[in-house]
């Protein structure tokens, strides 16, 4: 899969009050693994940025780009990718709203990989310059900024050991049940209930399989009582069942961080 013309995909977006929410939901995911005051959460909801919208399947950010802001989802479903010679692409991570893409940025703004719109997607790019004079004023959100990029490495590692040592069967329903966590705390549904707008060729590439193998993969899991799919849906009738079965321990995303 590549992406389109990065410079042909985006525009400006017009809502104010999605930038607001992404903000609060950012706030949110921070505070799950850190104690901010009163102050220190008024100053992170304070941010501003420029607000982008960029069409499914193009590039947010290009591989090798250089940017001076980091990309906060404010709808839609992004995913951060490398791409080799050829063109393939492996899909590392996917981020909803709330998910500031690229926070490690501020400190690498050199882009070893690309961020891709995977559906229609809104972010709110906020300076890398904003970032760093809110973590030089605030230690606490310093290291608040820090964990969150731990998260979202302790994330990766888990897909990395996940491609390397699971079946495909067993990768499907370990994302199925991290993702179902992950919407359950950003309040875009439930462990049990929620949405999910990749196509089966952008879960191939989250998976690294053939979109054959995945199809595959689905009927499987709804053969077996574990997934039922209704477009958009996920719907998992037996969360603890489904977790057994990818061995689905939620610890590494870090949600009960003694930091607090």
């Amino acid at each position: 899969m590549t992406g389109q013309s990065y410079e042909a995909a985006v525009c400006e977006a017009p809502s104010a009050v999605a930038a607001q929410s992404a903000l609060h939901k950012f706030l949110a995911r921070l505070t799950l693994r850190s104690r901010l005051s009163d102050e220190e959460q008024r100053a992170i909801l304070a941010l501003d940025g420029r607000e982008v919208f960029t069409a499914a399947h193009c590039d947010i950010v290009r591989p090798g780009q250089t940017i001076d802001f980091a990309c906060l989802v404010s709808g839609g479903l992004a995913g951060r990718f490398d791409q080799l010679a050829n063109g393939h692409r492996q899909i590392t991570a996917l981020h909803i709203p709330g998910d500031m893409c690229d926070l490690h940025s501020v400190a690498v703004p050199h882009a070893g990989w690309g961020i891709e719109a995977l559906t229609g997607t809104n972010t709110l790019r906020i300076p890398h310059s904003s970032l760093r004079q809110l973590a030089e004023r605030y230690p606490a959100i310093a290291y608040a900024f820090w964990r969150d990029t731990i998260a979202d490495a302790s994330v990766l590692a888990k897909w990395i050991s996940a491609l390397g040592r699971r079946s495909a069967k067993s990768r499907m329903a370990h994302l199925i049940c991290e993702m179902g966590i992950r919407m359950e705390q950003a309040e875009l549904g439930t462990r049990h209930c929620y949405d999910l707008p990749a196509t089966q060729a952008q879960l191939a590439d989250v998976l690294g399989v053939t979109s054959v193998h995945l199809n595959r993969t689905f009927q499987a899991l709804r053969r077996d009582g574990l997934l039922f799919t209704d477009g958009l849906a996920i719907r998992v009738p037996d969360f603890v069942r489904l977790s057994r079965l990818a061995e689905f321990d939620p610890q590494y995303l870090l949600l009960d961080s003694g930091a607090k």
